[in-house]
């Protein structure tokens, strides 16, 4: 069962990657990498890491803020 759940989570992960990539606009570069971040928290609970998935979290979160905040300034 474990293995059909990260299967899944691993295949959305590229997915989003891939969607991250050839995204123009950098906003919704932001929102899907978000997505894919949360993900991968995901799929470090799943493995069991969950002192990993919480570093992940807070520097998700902080990377999102710099982005926003970068793309707010240069754009607007």
């Amino acid at each position: 069962m474990l293995g059909t759940i990260l299967d899944v989570i691993f295949i959305a992960m590229a997915l989003l990657a891939l969607a991250v990539v050839e995204e123009r606009e950098l906003v919704s570069a932001v929102v899907k990498y978000a997505l894919l971040s949360l993900l991968f928290v995901l799929a470090l609970f799943e493995l069991n890491a969950p002192d990993v998935a919480l570093s992940a979290i807070v520097v998700g979160a902080i990377v999102i803020g710099v982005f926003l905040f970068t793309i707010e300034e240069v754009t607007g």
